[in-house]
């Protein structure tokens, strides 16, 4: 029987990943307007984004019995998994290579590196060797992330990108549901090995399906007449802006389970139905994003997302005992971010001239820089002041969030 569902499984992946037409295509989201390349290969590319994400996410919620496989302490995981977090500081110089060279060699490279990643913690046997696993495959998605909005940059014009981007980046919601679904059932007929596997699988069938499509005379760098440029000045509002935003988000992200645990008396069965909503607010935010971002304005997006940040974190603050405040202003809370995340991504690709990778690169390493600091940060005022700590850090982060941006948005009037 367990076999049966476990073949089942791969069955599903394969079948949703090579779809012509499903409720889960994503090119119907943009219009003939949008460059062919672009609407022939985006269910493709989402696809890939979708499992190379669920792989990302996997491990988080079943460190626990990770951790029992490899006989550690969860606190010990918790530590391979900051290392893996700080792959990501290698972004600007991935970013530059991306900008020098072939777009699909880059994506290809990306793909085969994830798979190996993944590979390599299904099949690790000590604590050093999936810290290592984990720490390549972060890089490696990072290199193939920042690929694809480079690429997807090729072929958009700036001031239609953020309907692209929110469509690719439905993806994170997503793998929430589908991915890390698909290869929880796998660690539960037979092991957290087994979902490791699984998602090695999906990333190697998507990487095929994209290397097999995308066209490769449109691979590389665009031939420019223009002088490369450097990172302006104001660039570092977006840079700044990043490594609050992903700080705030993090001081909530990795202290509402214990919050609610210990304030609510949630059980696991609730704090997972928390998660479930948090991540369908997070596809409707991604969603939203996509419609209306290039209709705003990329800065005043992200401006909005960060204010509604700061409305719920505020009342968290002043009602962290109170559970019909506190749970309905995370879900807010996770709608601003994701709605300000997605909309930053093709503002952040835009700020240095004719290098796209750069600019982004630097944004993805400066919010991974606030995901590893404010972990530390978040934990220790949850354990000195309870969750009313990590609520008021959020609320700063984001109020000077909003600040930032606001400075950015003046300085390219």
């Amino acid at each position: 029987m367990s076999r049966r569902i476990w073949l089942r499984s791969l069955i599903f992946l394969k079948t949703m990943t090579r779809a012509k037409s499903s409720n889960f295509m994503f090119s119907r989201f943009v219009d003939n307007t949008y460059a062919a390349p672009v609407r022939k290969n985006l269910d493709r590319l989402v696809w890939g984004r979708l499992i190379s994400n669920a792989c990302y996410r996997f491990a988080p919620p079943f460190i626990a019995v990770i951790a029992r496989g490899l006989d550690v302490s969860v606190a010990q995981m918790g530590v391979a998994l900051m290392i893996g977090e700080f792959a990501g500081l290698g972004s600007p110089i991935l970013g530059r290579l991306v900008d020098r060279g072939n777009r699909i060699t880059s994506m290809t490279i990306g793909m085969v590196a994830i798979t190996l990643g993944v590979i390599g913690a299904a099949t690790a046997t000590t604590l050093v060797q999936f810290a290592i696993s984990m720490f390549f495959m972060s890089g490696a998605k990072v290199l193939f992330d920042t690929a694809l909005i480079v690429w997807v940059n090729d072929h958009v014009e700036y001031e239609r990108r953020g309907r692209i981007v929110g469509v690719i980046e439905t993806s994170w919601a997503l793998s929430l549901f589908i991915g890390v679904a698909i290869m929880g059932i796998a660690t539960a007929l037979i092991s957290w090995r087994a979902g490791f596997i699984v998602g090695a699988i999906g990333m190697a069938i998507t990487g095929c399906l994209i290397v097999s499509a995308l066209p490769r005379d449109e691979a590389h760098a665009p031939v420019r007449t223009e002088v490369r440029g450097s990172v302006p000045r104001n660039g570092y509002f977006v840079f700044a802006s990043a490594f609050l935003l992903m700080g705030a988000s993090q001081c909530l992200g990795i202290t509402f389970g214990p919050w609610f645990e210990d304030e609510f008396g949630f059980s696991s069965a609730a704090l997972i139905a928390v998660v479930i909503v948090l991540g369908l607010f997070e596809l409707v935010s991604s969603i939203g994003s996509s419609r209306v971002t290039d209709t705003w304005g990329k800065e005043i997006s992200v401006r909005r997302g960060a204010i509604l940040m700061v409305i719920a974190t505020v009342a968290m603050a002043t009602a962290p005992h109170v559970s019909f405040v506190a749970v309905p202003m995370l879900v807010l809370f996770i709608m601003g971010f994701e709605f300000a995340l997605v909309s930053m991504l093709p503002l952040a690709a835009n700020i240095v001239p004719n290098s796209g990778g750069i600019g982004l690169g630097l944004t993805v390493g400066a919010g991974t820089c606030g995901r590893a600091i404010f972990s530390t940060v978040a934990t220790s005022l949850y354990d000195s002041v309870g969750p009313v700590g990590p609520a008021l850090a959020a609320v700063a982060l984001s109020a000077i969030t909003v600040m930032l941006i606001s400075l950015y948005a003046r300085s390219v009037r």
